[in-house]
């Protein structure tokens, strides 16, 4: 079996990919990353001994404790007492896949050397990823300050043999799996429990996932905007590569060359048009699409950097024999981004919904709502009062997470990224903006059947085809529910399968 070794080399977002789709992979550290965590904790060891002056979240306490003073023969203790009392979640649990990206990404943050971690809390990481032992972790709680604190709590409890995990498909508690595994809990040693519970893995794994799932849905809007497109009798002029060319954003240009593409042999495409112009839903495509693209690969950008970062504090350099109590744990990047990608998504979202509204406008041959006898019929009438709901509350989850901070701590901390909160609301408009592309292609599926004996391009008549197997051409109204929960399946199912990296 394949394994990929922790090691001094970027972890990337097809590395991520291959991994969450392939979980019984396994990882394992490298020399070089085992080398690197020994040679910090020794350095720290050393430095505990050997140095009077207190040491922040080493020898004293954490936040506004941070005067208090630690003597060494409590420092073991004040790690676990540190790991225990901010367990403090609460809400929805975190979905498992991205609990267990957490893992790997705290994994790869403490393998660069600088946190001062032993090598055995490393392993037990790396164990508990390689055993699908997911620890149970809640969605609210964190500030995304001192990074995320209260989930990565939950996320380190099973290391001291404490809290929930789930484990071969159960939930349990740590103790009962350890009884079954024969482990016995890592006992902390100094500067470990602040290593474990500072850093940006939660917001930083939602990220990951939500980007990943936006490079897809960037992907198939454009698929889902041609069908319309061409079951709208659109025109294609708007998509030409002069135009692009004269506003030369990277994103527009990309998404007028895959329209181009995706419509090379359309007949339909093809055939002389009695309208002058398209609505903007349609005519403004490449730069809505191509907007959303920009914003994609700039958050892909910022988060790729954030993973193989180190993120919490004090950071440790033993060649430079220095601790640096810092900032490196503020979720600050993370949390503009987020909410920057948040909009992108919901916009690809909006202008779908729209493109999904002209279609059943009984304008340009088509029937009003998509139905041969409509009036007996209310037809696709209804699925797009689904869309406009859920585009409106994409919109207010698009609400910036990032420009509110309340003050914790008594005051020591007392600018907060609230970046937490701005990663889990990109993640839901993802899932929502997934929902009303389903939507538009439900309508542009049934819109196009209205176009015949023309056809749409080869790929486009492949593409509904394939949809076709999972939902039929709706002649009389029939429950509609299942058929949208089909196609988000579709969705899924296809770009599973599909290059859909920008």
């Amino acid at each position: 079996m394949e394994t990929y070794y922790i090691s001094s080399e970027e972890l990337n977002f097809k590395t991520i990919h291959e991994l969450l789709n392939n979980p019984s992979k396994k990882i394992q550290l490298s020399e070089n990353a085992i080398q690197k965590i020994v040679k910090c904790r020794q350095y720290l060891d050393n430095k505990i001994h050997n140095y009077a002056e207190p040491i922040y979240g080493v020898t004293t306490g954490f936040g506004a404790l941070c005067n208090v003073s630690i003597s060494v023969d409590e420092l073991a203790t004040l790690q676990k007492n540190l790991v225990m009392s901010h367990a403090c979640g609460t809400g929805e649990e975190v979905p498992k896949h991205i609990v267990k990206l957490m893992l790997l990404l705290k994994i790869q943050s403490l393998s660069k050397g600088h946190s001062g971690v032993q090598l055995c809390t490393v392993q037990r990481l790396v164990d508990m990823y390689n055993n699908d032992i997911i620890p149970v972790v809640y969605e609210l709680g964190s500030l995304g300050a001192s990074g995320d604190l209260s989930p990565l709590a939950h996320l380190s409890l099973p290391l001291i043999g404490l809290g929930e995990v789930y484990y071969e498909g159960k939930k349990r508690t740590t103790q009962e799996v350890f009884n079954i595994l024969q482990w016995e809990p890592i006992e902390l040693q100094s500067k470990e429990g602040l290593a474990l519970l500072n850093g940006t893995q939660f917001m930083a794994a939602y990220g990951v996932i939500t980007v990943l799932e936006s490079m897809k849905l960037s992907y198939i809007a454009d698929i889902i905007g041609a069908l319309s497109l061409d079951a709208f009798d659109g025109r294609i002029e708007p998509f030409h590569e002069l135009i692009q060319k004269i506003r030369p954003h990277k994103g527009q240009e990309i998404t007028a060359k895959r329209f181009r593409n995706l419509l090379l042999d359309s007949k339909i495409i093809a055939q002389p048009k009695k309208h002058v112009q398209d609505p903007y839903s349609f005519r403004c495509i490449p730069q809505v699409h191509g907007a959303s693209k920009d914003t994609i690969e700039y958050v892909a950008n910022v988060i790729n950097r954030e993973i193989n970062a180190v993120t919490d504090n004090p950071t440790i350099f033993p060649d430079e024999d220095l601790i640096i109590s810092a900032g490196n744990f503020h979720g600050q990047p993370l949390a503009i981004s987020l909410d920057n990608l948040s909009i992108a998504l919901a916009e690809l979202g909006n202008i779908s919904e729209r493109r999904t509204y002209q279609l059943l406008s009984g304008k340009r041959g088509l029937p009003p709502f998509l139905v041969k006898h409509p009036g007996l019929n209310s037809g696709f009438m209804i699925p797009q009062y689904t869309a406009a709901s859920i585009v409106n509350q994409n919109k207010i989850l698009c609400t910036p997470a990032s420009v509110d901070s309340i003050e914790s701590s008594q005051g020591q901390e007392d600018h907060v990224s609230m970046g937490a909160n701005a990663a889990t609301k990109a993640y839901k408009v993802a899932q929502n903006t997934k929902r009303i592309l389903a939507i538009e292609l439900f309508n542009a599926a049934q819109a196009l059947e209205f176009r015949r004996p023309l056809t749409s391009s080869t790929f486009i008549e492949n593409f509904v085809s394939e949809y076709r197997k999972h939902v039929s051409f709706i002649e009389n109204d029939e429950i509609m529910y299942d058929k949208i929960e089909k196609t988000v399946a579709f969705i899924n199912l296809f770009s599973k399968s599909t290059d859909f990296y920008i």
